[in-house]
C-alpha cells in the first residue's frame, strides 16, 4: 500500500506548486493534515465492513465541499467563509482540498483493489489501472475502461475497474492487518509501510528535496536592486 511518507512527499510537491510564496510551516502542517486524514477510516474496520478505502477515500465529500466553497467564496454577495479567513487562508485551504484528492485518494486509486469512490451514493470499490498507447498495428489503446457490447441484446456494459463492495474488498492495514473474515493465526504481522517501490522512494526524495530547496530559497538574500 502507499504510505503516509508516500502521501506526504507528494502533498509537499503540491504545496509549493499551489501556494507559492504563501507556503510556510503552518500551510505545510494543514496540507499533511488533509493528507493523512482519509486513512483515518481504517480504525472504523472494526464498526463497518470495507470502512478503509470507503469512508475517507470517497471523491464524494470533497467535491461537495469544494462546491460550497466555491460557492461562498466566489458567487454569493456575503461570504461567511471571507468574514471569517483570510485570503491567504482561503488559498490554504484549496490546495489542502487539492493534496487530500490527488496526494491522498487518487494514489490510494491506483493500486490493490482501489477505492470506494463515490461512496454513499455507490457501493463501488474502483481501480485505477490499465494503459493507454498507439500502436502501428493496433492504433489507439486504451484499457483503462472496458466498454463492451452484447451482440445478441445490443446492451453496453462499462467496466472502469470495479473490483467489488464494502461487503467484499478488504484492503489490509495496520489496524486490520487480515481479513477479519479469514481465519488468523497468531501472532499477526502488522506491517507500517514506508517504500515499497521505488517510485515510491523516490517521490518521497523528490518531496523532501523541494521541501529543503524552497527552505533555502526563503532564506537567501534577496537584491531588490537587481
Amino acid at each position: 500500500m502507499v504510505s503516509t511518507v508516500v502521501h506526504a512527499g507528494f502533498a509537499v510537491l503540491l504545496a509549493v506548486g499551489l501556494l507559492d510564496d504563501r507556503f510556510d510551516r503552518r500551510a505545510l502542517a494543514v496540507l499533511l493534515v488533509a493528507v493523512v486524514a482519509p486513512d483515518a477510516d481504517s480504525f472504523l474496520g472494526p464498526l463497518m465492513s470495507g470502512a478503509h478505502r470507503t469512508v475517507g477515500h470517497t471523491l464524494v465529500i470533497p467535491a461537495v465541499v469544494a462546491l460550497l466553497l466555491y460557492y461562498d467564496t466566489r458567487v454569493r454577495e456575503t461570504s461567511l467563509v471571507r468574514d471569517r479567513l483570510s485570503s491567504r487562508q482561503i488559498a490554504v485551504a484549496w490546495a489542502a482540498l487539492f493534496a487530500h484528492v490527488f496526494a491522498a485518494v487518487a494514489l490510494d486509486w491506483v493500486h490493490f483493489d482501489g477505492v470506494n469512490v463515490l461512496w454513499p451514493l455507490r457501493d463501488q470499490f474502483l481501480l485505477l489501472d490499465g494503459e493507454v498507447l498507439l500502436s502501428t498495428a493496433d492504433g489507439f489503446v486504451q484499457t483503462f475502461v472496458d466498454l463492451r457490447v452484447d451482440p445478441e441484446t445490443g446492451t453496453r456494459t462499462v467496466d472502469a475497474g470495479a473490483t467489488g463492495t464494502t461487503e467484499t474488498v478488504h484492503v489490509n492495514n495496520p489496524v486490520e492487518p487480515r481479513d477479519p473474515d479469514e481465519a488468523i493465526e497468531e501472532p499477526v504481522e502488522r506491517i507500517f509501510p514506508v517504500a515499497s517501490a521505488g517510485w515510491r522512494l523516490y517521490l518521497v526524495g523528490t518531496g523532501l528535496f523541494v521541501l529543503a530547496a524552497r527552505r533555502l530559497q526563503d532564506r537567501a538574500p534577496r537584491n531588490d536592486g537587481a
